[in-house]
């Protein structure tokens, strides 16, 4: 992955494109997790869950894929910085609450586990965003 880091495009490129499926991500989650905690109320969960989850899927995908890249192409320095080795563990944490939170909505829930969990959630992406900044600093 030289070309990465040999282009003067390429990294700053995958960084914004990074960005872009982070807000993605984290937008449609808070807007799912505000319903949840019974903002807007009069809209149906499940249908605003079908609408905000495709979205989420590709804020995530093009979080990955980006991350990825970016991390193949410096993956030495990386594995060594301990802001990227925490935000791979919240990383673990935040898939592991989202399939639990998945597993657990065979239907919309509203009730105090999954109020939990989405303040879980939150607060993970928030400390994934906070140790993805800190990279550069560590």
């Amino acid at each position: 992955m030289d070309w990465i880091v040999r282009s003067t495009w390429a990294y700053p490129a995958l960084e914004a494109l990074h960005i872009v499926g982070i807000a993605l991500l984290l937008g449609s989650l808070v807007v799912f997790e505000l319903r949840v905690w019974g903002v807007a109320g009069t809209i149906d969960g499940a249908a605003l869950a079908g609408l905000v989850l495709p979205v989420t899927l590709v804020g995530f995908g093009l979080a990955a894929v980006t991350g990825a890249l970016m991390f193949a192409s410096q993956y030495d320095e990386l594995l060594a910085n301990r802001a990227f080795q925490i935000k791979l563990g919240l990383l673990a944490l935040a898939g592991l609450n989202a399939g639990w939170f998945q597993w657990r909505a065979r239907r919309f829930q509203r009730d105090a586990i999954a109020r939990v969990q989405t303040a879980l959630s939150l607060g993970l992406w928030i400390g994934i965003i906070m140790c993805g900044r800190g990279i550069a600093y560590v």
